[in-house]
């Protein structure tokens, strides 16, 4: 079993930035793909972005230019950085792993994000 487990949600300010951080543990020698995704109220769990074992990323178009994936595979991390955020950006942030032994993949409990004056 894997277990990712996310960080650094919270209430943000339109225009601000926010770190979100999400650390997998537990049987993790064959992560290939991280990602987040998010769920706003009433609406379906969307992909915002994801990285490859190789780097490779890919955005939704909504975030690009805004929001930066990144991964440190030694610590099994993978950080979303939340730039120039908006309201509409307001969801509950989810990590995502895939493993490519199992083939399948692990999701996390959730972190609210929310972005409001």
């Amino acid at each position: 079993q894997v277990q990712p487990v996310e960080s650094g949600g919270g209430l943000v300010q339109p225009g601000g930035l926010l770190r979100l951080s999400c650390v997998a543990s537990g049987s993790t020698f064959s992560i290939s793909l991280m990602g987040w995704y998010r769920q706003a109220p009433g609406k379906q769990r969307e992909l915002v972005a994801r990285v490859g074992s190789g780097g490779t990323t890919n955005y939704a178009d909504s975030v690009k230019g805004r929001f930066t994936i990144s991964r440190d595979s030694a610590k099994n991390t993978v950080y979303l950085d939340l730039n120039n955020v908006r309201p509409e950006d307001t969801a509950v942030y989810y990590c995502n792993v895939f493993l490519s032994a199992w083939g399948r993949d692990f999701w996390g409990q959730g972190t609210q994000v929310t972005v409001s004056s």
